[in-house]
């Protein structure tokens, strides 16, 4: 089924599920696209102010955006992100960890530009195994309205808080 903004309630919490990581996406993940060597060389990441490997925060933040995908997206009738705004990298990413995700919806509104969308905004956190906090947002979608402006009642979901 699937949700409009009509269907999504402020306060209402979505778990997005897991992903593990290992040195060897991190690493990949940094050749490709952050250069830095706490990312790229076990060694030299000893000899930083982390101590060992860590994830680039581009790479927790697209492990975050696959999350939210895979976890919420599917579900909602979402067009598009409008932004990540307060991007916050908390605690360093390590090979091993298990990353788990939320999002909490803090503010729906009915699009003054297009009519038939609105805007949602979310809080987003990643935290790891031990329920440390590792990442978070706040995201910005646009999303369909429902058709014919009403809301699924027979839905309880994300419906309800």
């Amino acid at each position: 089924m699937t949700l409009y903004l009509e269907d999504l309630v402020v306060g209402t919490v979505s778990e997005l599920g897991q992903r593990s990581v290992s040195a060897e996406e991190i690493v990949a993940f940094a050749r490709e696209f952050d250069p830095q060597p706490f990312h790229l060389d076990p060694e030299a990441a000893r000899r930083s102010p982390f101590g060992g490997l860590v994830a680039s925060g581009w790479h927790v933040s697209s492990i975050f955006g696959r999350l939210i995908v895979d976890g919420l997206f599917d579900e909602v009738a979402n067009l598009a992100g409008l932004g990540l705004d307060e991007v916050r990298f908390l605690a360093p990413v390590r090979p091993g960890d298990t990353l788990s995700g939320w999002a909490t919806i803090i503010a729906t509104r009915v699009s003054q530009s297009r009519p038939g969308t609105g805007i949602v905004t979310f809080r987003c956190v990643l935290a790891n195994q031990d329920g440390v906090d590792v990442w978070s947002a706040t995201c910005t979608c646009l999303v369909r309205r429902r058709p014919d402006g009403t809301q699924d009642v027979s839905r309880n979901g994300l419906g309800a808080p």
